[in-house]
């Protein structure tokens, strides 16, 4: 076993779980869109390689999703919709942008 620190500054999970009807989860509430969104963002702005947008399995919150979990800032975002996105980029991915054109 090898162990390394990450290369990332931010890494940011999105659970995009999908149960079947009536069980709730995070996918048909949209974490698809918003993970989308996510790594958009990060690619246009030239993060790749600072930033990391992962898929994420379940993360045992799901009649509160969709989810999105921030490190290393060690925090949790439910009920996460399209137009929250915004103010995720906002407060966690936007400094870093400003930072790399210093």
């Amino acid at each position: 076993m090898e162990a390394k620190r990450s290369p990332y500054l931010k890494h940011l999970y999105v659970c995009v779980n999908r149960r079947d009807p009536p069980e709730a989860s995070c996918a048909p509430g949209g974490s698809e869109g918003v993970r989308e969104k996510l790594k958009s963002y990060v690619k246009e702005n030239g993060l790749k390689g600072k930033v990391r947008v992962s898929s994420s399995g379940c993360m045992d919150l799901c009649a509160r999703g969709p989810n999105v979990m921030v490190y290393p800032d060690h925090l949790w975002y439910s009920n996460v919709a399209l137009a929250d996105v915004d103010r995720i980029i906002e407060e966690h991915l936007a400094p870093l942008v400003t930072e790399s054109a210093k």
